[in-house]
């Protein structure tokens, strides 16, 4: 499991531009140190005992997006999140990060000032995949095209808040085969090619709410349309596909795509009432990873897209848009005979063992 915490508050300097991330894989579901002897090491293999050093970017997101049917337009509500520099290592299953949002990678654009605390977690032991959403975010902006002007080229939502709470479960049918560890965490090595169909479950809920109306004067053909706060619910089943290409043993390329069919309920609030509506949805999850990995060392790049469509209301597709993108630097060394006491005290499989 990833449990990724990121807090942030843009006050015009680095000041409170921190992010700590505390990851923990779900050691719990396998023994890294003896998985080498249930995968089949011809398709990838593992590194027990190897200190998994990394230097990394990384940037999270959590967009609101409206689209009106009537008008066919599209606006989109998004955080003035932080771009970060850090340093992590893996031991075993044990992962500790530390980033912080230096301001030489976030100069100011004019686009406000954004709070947020931001945990996800996505998790790849042996044979499944598990993410958990607990995101809560206040301050937006949106570029309004058309309806911009020179003197404001972003409406500011400095109030407007987001909030996301949701849990996705997939059981994939050949995890002995194919390793998402390897291409997110680096903690092994895919050797060949392989890919695997998958089956699971997902639930999410939520809320997204302004102190006035979300949409500009102009923007709608009737303003009693307008609404000021949205709160969603939906779960069901879902399936989907991974395959990682491995190009001369050492280079990758890994997709991931799922989609689920929902039953959930939307509500919209108005200055006059609220609505609320019940019905199906279908949603969509994204990932993607490329680079170099071999026996010491990996260079890649990731990409996690959650897109959480909510249940159609007064012609409005609204949809919560979760992201995470990053770069990765790895190098793996075998820690000395001082050091290693000290990382066998933290990892769990041989606590768990004894």
């Amino acid at each position: 499991m990833i449990p990724d915490f990121q807090k942030f508050n843009r006050n015009g300097s680095c000041v409170s531009k921190v992010s700590l991330l505390l990851l923990l894989l779900f050691g719990m579901f396998e023994n890294p140190i003896y998985a080498q002897d249930v995968a089949d090491s011809a398709y990838y293999v593992t590194f027990p005992d190897q200190l998994i050093t990394r230097i990394y970017t990384s940037r999270k997101y959590t967009e609101f997006n409206i689209r009106d049917r009537v008008s066919d337009q599209n606006i989109k509500f998004e955080p003035n999140s932080t771009m970060n520099l850090g340093l992590g290592a893996t031991y075993n299953g044990l992962t500790l990060n530390v980033a912080y949002g230096f301001g030489f990678l976030n100069p100011d654009k004019g686009t406000g000032d954004s709070k947020y605390l931001d945990l996800q977690a996505h998790a790849y032991p042996k044979n499944l995949v598990i993410d958990l959403f607990l995101q809560f975010y206040r301050g937006y902006y949106a570029d309004l095209g058309e309806f911009s002007t020179a003197e404001e080229p972003f409406l500011l939502l400095p109030n407007m808040r987001a909030r996301k709470i949701g849990t996705n479960v997939q059981y994939l049918f050949n995890g002995d085969k194919i390793s998402l560890r390897a291409a997110f965490l680096q903690s092994e090595w895919q050797k060949r090619s392989a890919g695997s169909p998958f089956v699971g479950f997902e639930l999410y809920g939520g809320t997204a709410s302004n102190d006035e109306p979300f949409l500009p004067q102009g923007f709608l053909s009737t303003e009693d349309r307008n609404f000021d706060v949205t709160r969603y619910f939906q779960f069901g089943p879902n399936v989907g596909y991974v395959h990682t290409f491995v190009i001369l043993k050492h280079f990758f390329i890994t997709g991931y795509a799922s989609t689920n069919l929902s039953l959930g309920q939307q509500r919209l609030f108005f200055e006059d009432g609220s609505q609320q509506k019940w019905g199906v949805s279908s949603n969509l999850f994204l990932r993607g990873f490329v680079g170099y990995n071999s026996e010491r060392w990996s260079i890649n790049a990731n990409y996690v897209h959650n897109r959480v469509n909510m249940i159609r209301n007064n012609d409005f597709d609204n949809s919560m848009l979760t992201g995470n993108y990053r770069i990765n630097f790895v190098y793996r060394i075998s820690p000395s005979r001082k050091l290693k006491p000290y990382l066998d005290a933290v990892d769990l499989k041989r606590l768990l063992l004894r």
